[in-house]
């Protein structure tokens, strides 16, 4: 259904980085993939170690299906949500990924932060252990920690320029630190602990109905947290040389490295709290208690120091895959003519330290509950974006007419939006938001809204693919079913790339 004589103003929806993906001239493999997901999967996302391996085996399945368009058609998250939600409609999806990319974009520069702090206080010892705060106790973070976050934004800004296409010898680097680390951290806390603890052999305080929804609930809480990445999952699968080559990474790598972080993670949680006696569920803050407990002694400042740079790494990695990069790939559909991935990446970054993340972390635990809970609003979009390209689609697409933006395109709908997934995302979201108000507000008296909450991740995806499948069914679009090439010569973009070849080879 492609145009045969696209207008000029389409070019402004086909800007170079948007383009598909030249067959063979990916830079991903399955091992680059696969250690991508290892890099994330043992990185602190929440500055803490995540948990919940059982929850991750779903999480990958979604993530094949999310990231499958990437691999086969070689387009990102922001082009492939245009012939679900029509070409102005993904503004939305695109939207909601933007808004949690920055502000997770503060929290973790402000883990990060702690992490360059482990690593001074190894190097200078107790002077800037115990360095005196000077901000007022309203300012919610210390003189240390908010000197060390500056810090940190600028070891990251350099990652920054670089494009995508790049990052696989400095991850792979931080890849081997990060597992390194872990594998430190275990052994040291057995050995010094004699054993595991006895937080394991902890029984539960809760039994009956009650006890198995919270375990229900902790099961897709898990899921929930990494939603944002499985919705943009062809940001990165779209530089797969091979079509296959996440399929490993995706379904066998994250689940499994997910499930020994956890596993690794209470160990070390356990043993630490028998030899100090408080439990550490965040590493970083379980280090910075070892170097106040021992700031003068070698052993303990080497130790911490080679673990800061290890979760260094680790949020250096976050920051670039999960937050600045992919999220700066969706602001270029917002202005594609202003904006390009790298100039995304430093807004991310700039409003990420707007936001004040150290208020975010420390005090404000509502909007924490309000963001972790924004899996309400993704898991429909995920069951929308599914239920559109393989049974709607069925894995076919024009990929000349997701970059027309004029009602000649396939996936023009009406004005731009395709009402079948908006109504799809609404049906999956509204009788989720009884719940998440209560959730918010900290309503303790029981309601069937809560249970339905404790299932937000199942109950969006599944209603809004189905829904959105029915309507599909019941009004039928012109150009949903087929493919077509996309071809560079029809939006101008290879003299586009000659000029820009031009520029390179003057630089």
């Amino acid at each position: 259904m492609t145009s045969p004589s696209p207008e000029p103003r389409s070019r402004s929806w086909a800007k170079r980085l948007q383009c598909p993906v030249d067959d063979g001239a990916g830079y991903e493999n399955t091992y680059s993939i696969l250690c991508s997901w290892r890099r994330c999967a043992t990185g602190m996302r929440t500055g803490s170690y995540e948990s919940g391996a059982d929850a991750k085996t779903p999480s990958g399945i979604l993530a094949v299906l999310c990231g499958w368009m990437g691999s086969h058609h070689h387009v990102g998250f922001t082009v492939a949500s245009r012939s679900a939600w029509g070409m102005r409609g993904a503004f939305w999806p695109v939207l909601n990924r933007v808004m949690t990319g920055c502000v997770w974009m503060g929290v973790q520069m402000y883990w990060g932060g702690l992490a360059v702090r482990l690593v001074l206080n190894a190097v200078i010892g107790p002077r800037f252990i115990f360095m005196a705060n000077t901000l007022p106790a309203s300012a919610n973070v210390e003189t240390a920690n908010l000197i060390c976050f500056f810090l940190f934004i600028i070891a990251l800004l350099p990652l920054l320029m670089l494009p995508p296409e790049r990052f696989q010898l400095p991850f792979y680097v931080a890849s081997a630190m990060i597992t390194s680390t872990l594998a430190g951290m275990l052994l040291w806390s057995l050995i010094a602990a004699h054993g595991a603890g006895e937080l394991l052999a902890t029984s539960t305080t809760q039994d009956g109905s009650k006890l198995s929804w919270n375990m229900l609930y902790g099961l897709q809480s898990f899921i929930s947290g990494w939603l944002g990445g499985v919705l943009g999952q062809s940001d990165w699968t779209r530089y797969s040389r091979q079509k296959n080559g996440p399929l490993l990474s995706q379904s066998v790598a994250a689940p499994l490295t997910v499930c020994l972080t956890a596993f690794f993670g209470v160990l070390i949680t356990s043993a630490a709290s028998a030899l100090y006696g408080q439990i550490f569920w965040n590493p970083f803050l379980l280090l910075l208690f070892i170097q106040t407990k021992s700031a003068s002694d070698a052993a303990t400042r080497a130790g911490t120091f080679f673990a800061g740079l290890g979760l260094l790494a680790s949020q250096l990695s976050l920051c670039v895959v999960l937050n600045s990069v992919s999220s700066g790939m969706d602001l270029t559909t917002l202005a594609p003519q202003y904006i390009n991935i790298r100039r995304g990446a430093f807004i991310i970054v700039a409003i990420g330290v707007a936001i004040v993340p150290w208020n975010l972390v420390n005090t404000a635990s509502t909007f924490l509950t309000v963001l972790q809970g924004w899996s309400i609003f993704l898991a429909p979009m995920i069951g929308v974006l599914v239920a559109d390209y393989f049974t709607v689609r069925r894995r076919a697409l024009h990929l000349a007419d997701l970059y027309i933006g004029n009602p000649t395109s396939a996936y023009w709908y009406t004005a731009g939006i395709n009402f079948r997934a908006v109504t799809a995302w609404t049906m999956g979201l509204w009788p989720l938001l009884p719940g998440f108000v209560r959730t918010v507000a900290g309503v303790e008296e029981y309601s069937g809204w809560d249970n339905l909450v404790r299932l937000n991740v199942f109950f969006g995806f599944t209603v809004a693919f189905v829904v959105h499948l029915s309507l599909h069914m019941l009004f039928p679009t012109r150009g949903s079913r087929g493919d077509s090439p996309f071809a560079k010569t029809d939006h101008g973009l290879l003299k586009d790339e000659q000029i820009l070849e031009d520029v390179e080879k003057k630089i």
